[in-house]
């Protein structure tokens, strides 16, 4: 702020000469354009702050604004969409409001009880015979029985010849165990890693639990079992990471973890990086660095070619220097910016996001043609539909996408009028959102060219929440080889999720095989193999 107006000025102070007048009107003039900008500028962090704090998660648009701000946009897109027209999808059927009871699973066993009549009722009232049973009336409910320990006792048993002293004994080979010479058995590991990693249930709080079935088992050992199954199951997470990098798209994202550090007296913070592989290299796999500096993405990426999905984070801009990686930027990441930005420019942001929600509807429709065409030798793949409604729609929709950008931060159309509202401020929030498009619109718009690429980042965000959730419970990591622990069980589990598998059964499983499975048949255990294995065994 300039000193000059820092206080009120005397008009007799004021100078008579009309040039010095003029100078300090210019001045004024300055300052207010200069205190409106501060004002939009912390106008919008606070509704942020205060969204943030109290308000909804979900950026959902009142259609109301649509309508009001944006019928141009929407009657375009509609004279698109007329113009160049797939074939006709049907209805979508509605969705089930979900009240009323549920089917129960068929695969529980049932315990069935026999509520009965006294034998005293048993005998006619009119004749006083007995009567006899004709039908009856069942109903079911869910009950539990809480999980249980036990011991379990591997006897091998010896034998000699009783005819002779020379002809030595005969005992079967001890069984290699997941931690040799440990307490846990296949199934315990397995428990204790999904209740972790997938039930983001603290070590403190398993031991609780344990204790109720009258077995000590302190957190500080569990915390070692945990350190020796990732060091027993990283070969096969290895495998997993080759096959992401094999595929020809990842998705990509980062979260910040504490982690304990001797040399402070507070944590400092860590990084988790989610990499998820495209459908054809179906795995997340997961890598943990002590900082988020570019050399843990960069070395995690130094062989991969292909197209990478993330955010404008400047450490993967060394990895997209080379030919190797491509650039695709995420659009629910630019759209965000767009919606922060509705406080200070409602009808111009309004627009922008009505385009990025017609972008979206091209991938809505796309998916839902997939899903009714069925699975027929005719059928074709999603990536091959996403494609040809992607070059019949998306494409235009950018092209008049960033030409409105230009023009609203240039103030002008091509004929020379002035737009609505003036030049976008680029200090401003909505300034910030087209520069952010604007500047990575390469990019932003990359993934039109590829059917097999997603038009925004979120798998890698998803993927990221475990992580998220679990760092709420279990507060930090107790170190760096902590951190190194939990991405090889955070890989596995979330691998084993994303098949749709039984967590604890696959581990359980895994774990009791890995050590006695040859390299040459390791991709066995991975996730998409094993439950092929599984549904085979159950079609014999």
């Amino acid at each position: 702020m300039d000193a000059t107006f820092d206080k009120v000025v005397d008009p007799a102070e004021l100078p008579t000469d009309v040039g010095a007048l003029q100078e300090m009107i210019r001045e004024l003039l300055d300052l207010l354009r200069s205190k409106d900008r501060q004002v939009e500028v912390l106008q919008y962090k606070l509704e942020a702050l205060l969204r943030a704090r109290f308000g909804p998660r979900a950026e959902k648009l009142d259609p109301a604004q649509l309508r009001l701000f944006a019928q141009q946009i929407l009657a375009e897109a509609e004279q698109t969409c007329a113009a160049e027209e797939p074939p006709a999808a049907t209805e979508r059927p509605r969705r089930r409001n979900g009240h009323g009871r549920r089917k129960l699973p068929e695969n529980l066993p049932v315990k069935r009880e026999v509520i009965d009549v006294p034998p005293e009722q048993k005998i006619c009232g009119c004749c006083g015979k007995e009567m006899v049973p004709i039908g009856e009336e069942t109903s079911r409910k869910l009950d539990y029985i809480p999980a249980s320990m036990y011991i379990l006792e591997q006897a091998r048993p010896k034998y000699a010849c009783p005819h002779c002293q020379e002809g030595g004994v005969v005992i079967a080979d001890n069984p290699r165990q997941a931690i040799e010479k440990g307490l846990p058995g296949p199934g315990l590991l397995a428990q204790v890693i999904t209740s972790k990693y997938c039930d983001h249930l603290p070590l403190n709080r398993q031991e609780d639990i344990f204790a109720r079935f009258g077995v000590e088992i302190p957190r500080s050992t569990q915390c070692g079992w945990m350190g020796a199954s990732a060091k027993l199951l990283s070969p096969l997470v290895e495998l997993m990471t080759e096959r992401v990098l094999a595929g020809g798209s990842i998705h990509t994202d980062d979260t910040p973890v504490a982690v304990l550090d001797r040399d402070r007296d507070k944590t400092r913070q860590g990084r988790v990086w989610a990499y998820v592989g495209d459908e054809f290299q179906p795995y997340i796999v997961y890598d943990y660095t002590a900082s988020r500096a570019r050399d843990g993405p960069a070395a995690f990426l130094d062989t991969y070619e292909g197209y990478l999905h993330a955010d404008a984070y400047g450490g993967y801009d060394g990895i997209y220097a080379g030919e190797k990686v491509i650039e695709v930027l995420c659009w629910a990441h630019a759209r965000r910016k767009f919606y922060d930005a509705q406080g200070s420019d409602p009808a111009r942001a309004t627009v922008a996001l009505a385009y990025i929600r017609e972008l979206y509807k091209v991938e809505r429709a796309a998916k839902e043609l997939y899903q009714q065409q069925g699975l027929g030798d005719d059928a074709r793949p999603l990536g091959a539909i996403r494609l040809e409604l992607r070059r019949a729609r998306a494409v235009e929709l950018l092209e008049k996408f960033e030409l409105w950008m230009r023009v609203q931060m240039d103030g002008r159309a091509a004929d020379g009028t002035v737009v609505p509202g003036g030049p976008v401020l680029p200090q401003s929030p909505l300034g910030g959102a087209i520069g952010y498009a604007l500047g990575n619109w390469e990019a932003l718009k990359r993934y039109a060219e590829n059917g097999e690429l997603d038009i925004d980042n979120n798998a890698a965000e998803r993927a990221e929440r475990p992580v998220a959730i679990g760092r709420k419970n279990y507060m930090f990591f107790g170190s760096d080889n902590g951190g190194r622990t939990a991405a090889v069980l955070y890989s596995l589990v979330a691998s084993a999720k994303r098949h749709g598998l039984d967590v604890f059964a696959y581990l359980r499983d895994v774990i009791a095989r890995i050590s006695d499975q040859p390299t040459s048949r390791l991709e066995e255990l991975l996730p998409d193999q094993w439950k092929l294995a599984q549904l085979h065994r159950a079609a014999e």
